[in-house]
């Protein structure tokens, strides 16, 4: 494992099933900016808390929530350097590797491995706690505004910051 240090938090949503933290049944995500790996590519780390709510077989993560995870992280992570930046998922491909328990934490990590005028590219990880690889996930997304994902009843204020103490950095 490779301790790595978190340069910033993301902002969540109130009702997002990923990230929403007045979400009785999401995964109350936590997003943060890793500093860049050794090849200086940006990372973002996605820390989510699952519930016996989240499982398919009787311990076991179901893979369409564990998808969820990987595009959610993969897709934010182009915020990390084109902010105010949206993707809309044109293609998301899943690999499982291991069972993913369905108790305690879950970490992914995401980051963007191409990035053009109009369609970005990544790729993501979700780690068991000994930074086992359990899955992997290639995606690519549209990029489009605010204004062309949802409709004129966004309220900018279920977007906001999130004031829970961040960790100085995390092992991965």
């Amino acid at each position: 494992m490779t301790k790595r240090r978190v340069v910033a938090a993301q902002n969540l949503r109130r009702m997002c099933l990923v990230c929403g933290v007045a979400n009785p049944w999401g995964l109350n995500g936590r997003f943060y900016v890793l500093e860049p790996d050794e090849a200086g590519v940006p990372e973002l780390l996605g820390v989510f808390t699952l519930r016996e709510e989240h499982q398919s077989y009787p311990g076991r993560l179901h893979g369409g929530i564990a998808s969820a995870v990987l595009d959610e992280t993969i897709g934010r992570a182009i915020t990390i350097t084109n902010p105010g930046v949206w993707g809309v998922t044109a293609e998301l491909r899943v690999r499982f590797r291991k069972p993913l328990p369905v108790s305690g934490e879950l970490r992914c990590v995401g980051r963007i491995t191409r990035d053009t005028r109009r369609l970005f590219e990544g790729t993501g990880e979700i780690l068991l706690g000994d930074g086992t690889v359990a899955a992997e996930a290639s995606g690519r997304y549209v990029k489009m505004s605010l204004g062309e994902i949802t409709d004129d009843d966004f309220d900018q204020r279920d977007w906001s910051e999130d004031l829970r103490e961040a960790p100085e950095s995390v092992d991965l």
